[in-house]
């Protein structure tokens, strides 16, 4: 699969996140897990990216995705399942947000973080697994995601990741069904090592519910 193919829907993952963590919170342990922990007595590091309120406003989700608005199908633990026709083109896809982030060194302002995994009938393409970092990868690098004792190399573009070899695709959703937690690991442009993980709680009935809108 060609990664120009992949790229198109950062615009969309960007305006469904915005949209699907404002109008729909986060479970109580999800919220907690999520929340920055306080400051230290010293200097503020100097942000990755700009602070939100000096940052462009994001574009409406609608607009973001071809006037195409998100409809959620079910919320599964963290994870919900949604679909969209950006363009016309009907996409379903499972997406959540981290149930723990760190970074070395700590405490470094990010954008929102989320894991997607999207199906597109039009593209022939099911369950394709991609993250959203929040912030720039350091150019010419990869990141990784762990799934239980198997670890998955993801190549990088920007603020996105998606596995590097397709074939191991199926293998990293098998095993997300059938797991605990994903860890995903990135550099930042910067220097900042980045850990996420995702609870697959929940996982396997969003992916489930998505695929059935997208048969």
């Amino acid at each position: 699969m060609q990664r120009s193919l992949r790229l198109v829907l950062v615009p969309l993952c960007v305006a469904v996140w915005a949209m699907v963590w404002t109008a729909w919170p986060l479970p109580a342990h999800a919220q907690q897990s999520a929340a920055p922990a306080a400051a230290p007595a010293k200097p503020k590091p100097k942000p990755e990216t700009k602070p939100a309120a000096t940052a462009p406003k994001p574009a409406a989700p609608a607009a973001a995705t071809g006037g195409a608005q998100p409809k959620l199908l079910g919320q599964y633990g963290i994870w919900g399942a949604y679909t969209a026709s950006p363009a016309g083109k009907k996409v379903c896809f499972a997406l959540a947000k981290p149930s723990a982030s760190e970074t070395n060194p700590p405490n470094r302002p990010r954008n929102p973080v989320y894991m997607f995994i999207s199906t597109r009938p039009t593209d022939k393409v099911s369950n394709e697994v991609s993250v959203v970092i929040g912030y720039p990868f350091k150019p010419g690098t990869e990141a990784s995601a762990q799934v239980g004792g198997t670890n998955f190399a993801l190549y990088t573009q920007q603020d996105g990741a998606w596995i590097k070899n397709a074939t191991e695709e199926a293998k990293m959703v098998d095993a997300m069904r059938g797991g605990d937690n994903a860890v995903v690991k990135g550099v930042s442009a910067k220097g900042t090592q980045s850990t996420d993980t995702f609870s697959l709680k929940g996982v396997s009935q969003a992916l489930d519910r998505a695929t059935q809108e997208c048969k």
